[in-house]
């Protein structure tokens, strides 16, 4: 494995590089999506609320779950997601590699040791969950060890469009030594698994780009839109919903999200219009 992403596209790159990328895709949110992001707490606190709701979601089959935090963040914020998890009954593993300051020396190399280890050990695939850049980590692996991963869940990954559609690329430069300016390696990112993968996203992200997290729906790939903040993501009530139900799934049986009944007004998938 490389010290940081892998820029060798298995298909031609995509001519849109980011001088010929349309002007929405390098919009990054405004900042009043990025006030909004104080509404974090609030999702944390509608999640306590929804506990009852949550446990009353399918059993998991105990498989294991890896979970990677977004870019500056470590395994504290995903403690909710990975207690949510456990308590269904899955088994998961944080990341362990600390703050998350990007693929610097050492990092995909030990994510790609400790993805064929949980498969080793677990004698089954192992589901991958990336919250921002966190997803892109997840994508990769899952590219890399496509026999090793069961699938892929994002949030609020920007894994499409152009990283200065957020408001994190000058933080992610400064701590990565990487520059975002890389066409070949965005051409990269954007090719999807080849494992079932599932896109959380939201229009009200105040970090990124709402359109840098739409997958081009496939028969393995999809997207759930969600109504939350991107720093609250991995709390929000509907977003652990999504996981929970996407994880779930009988492996080789996958099948894209069809909320039912009343839930049907909380999500919207597909591939959505501007």
């Amino acid at each position: 494995m490389p010290t940081k992403f892998r820029r060798a596209p298995r298909k031609p790159p995509d001519p849109r590089d980011h001088q010929t990328l349309h002007a929405e895709e390098l919009r990054a949110p405004h900042l009043l999506l990025m006030a909004l992001e104080g509404r974090a707490p609030w999702e944390y606190a509608a999640m306590l609320a929804a506990t009852p709701w949550l446990r009353r979601l399918p059993r998991g089959d105990g498989h294991p779950v890896l979970v990677f935090p977004g870019l500056g963040a470590n395994d504290f914020t995903t403690g909710p997601l990975r207690r949510f998890l456990d308590e269904l009954g899955y088994t998961t593993h944080p990341w362990g590699q600390g703050f998350n300051f990007g693929p610097r020396n050492g990092v995909l190399q030990r994510s790609h040791a400790d993805v064929r280890a949980l498969f080793a050990k677990h004698a089954r695939p192992v589901s991958l969950i990336g919250w921002s850049l966190g997803g892109l980590y997840a994508r990769e692996l899952a590219k890399e060890l496509p026999d090793h991963v069961r699938c892929v869940i994002t949030l609020g990954t920007p894994f499409t469009g152009h990283p200065r559609a957020t408001n994190a690329w000058r933080f992610f430069e400064l701590v990565s030594g990487q520059t975002v300016n890389d066409p070949e390696l965005i051409a990269q990112l954007r090719q999807d698994p080849p494992v079932p993968t599932t896109s959380i996203w939201s229009r009200t992200d105040g970090i990124v780009s709402w359109r840098c997290s739409v997958v081009t729906p496939a028969p393995q790939a999809e997207n759930i839109e969600v109504h939350a903040s991107h720093v609250g993501m991995g709390m929000n009530p509907l977003a652990l919903y999504a996981i929970a139900d996407r994880l779930a799934q009988p492996p080789g049986q996958w099948k894209p999200f069809e909320p039912h009944g009343g839930r049907r007004w909380f999500y919207r998938g597909g591939h959505p219009a501007d």
